[in-house]
């Protein structure tokens, strides 16, 4: 029996319009694409991987080169994501040809916590990449994750530093960059429901009560009393948090 593939192509509706025009600045802006002949996408599952994938499927070879995209899904037992079926994210990669690379994780549930989970996943993803030829490696981290990741660095590390748009990792000879850096999240819920793609975004039993989620939950406290709270932390992380958007590390 056939299944129905949830999509998301040109011709855009007008939200798509405005997320891949707000995908272009960024690339634009951060030279995201400068010298790139192929990009691989970690592709969990989750609106924000699925809507990088449509989105960068969508804008190759207009008004950019047309660089090559793999996607790269970390599996496992209590790998933190989406918990989208494999069989799923191929027959999305099939559709869009695009070749889908699976890797796993053998992190156990007493292992779990979400900065060496995280390195685990990173591991396997940069591996992958670089083993089929893409040093540039593209995470759908947006404009909310940035807000976040400020202000917890400032209150637990007391360092004024967000997630970069772009970050050449030296250590693992890849380039990270986030092209969805000026999205905020409910834009990216809104496209996957109207494209039929949303998902609950993490399965992980220990991810909805980490460090991360009591910011985000404190951010939206701050938004009674600021409205616009998150959006001046996203933008204070790109102005001033960023080494002017883009760094190397070791």
């Amino acid at each position: 029996m056939k299944i129905d593939l949830p999509i998301a192509r040109l011709p855009w509706n007008g939200l798509g319009d405005e997320l891949e025009s707000a995908c272009r600045k960024a690339i634009y802006d951060f030279h995201l694409l400068e010298n790139v002949q192929k990009v691989a996408i970690a592709l969990s599952g989750g609106k924000d991987s699925l809507s990088l994938l449509y989105l960068l499927h969508a804008l190759r070879g207009r008004g950019f080169p047309l660089f090559d995209l793999i996607a790269i899904h970390v599996s496992g037992e209590f790998s933190c994501g989406a918990g989208i079926d494999e069989g799923f994210l191929k027959g999305i990669c099939d559709e869009l040809s695009v070749p889908l690379i699976v890797r796993n994780s053998t992190i156990k549930q007493d292992d779990l916590e979400c900065y060496s989970c995280s390195r685990d996943r990173r591991k396997h993803i940069f591996d992958a990449a670089k083993e089929n030829g893409a040093t540039t490696v593209a995470f759908g981290h947006h404009r909310d994750d940035s807000a976040q990741t400020l202000l917890l660095n400032l209150l637990h590390k007391a360092e004024f530093a967000a997630i970069l748009p772009k970050l050449y990792m030296q250590r693992y000879g890849v380039t990270i960059i986030r092209p969805l850096i000026y999205i905020k999240e409910e834009s990216l819920k809104i496209f996957a429901k109207q494209y039929g793609f949303l998902r609950i975004s993490c399965q992980c039993p220990v991810g909805q009560n980490s460090r991360r989620k009591k910011v985000d939950r404190l951010i939206k406290e701050m938004e009674e009393e600021f409205p616009h709270a998150r959006s001046n932390l996203s933008r204070a992380a790109l102005l001033y948090g960023s080494d002017k958007a883009t760094r190397s590390v070791n």
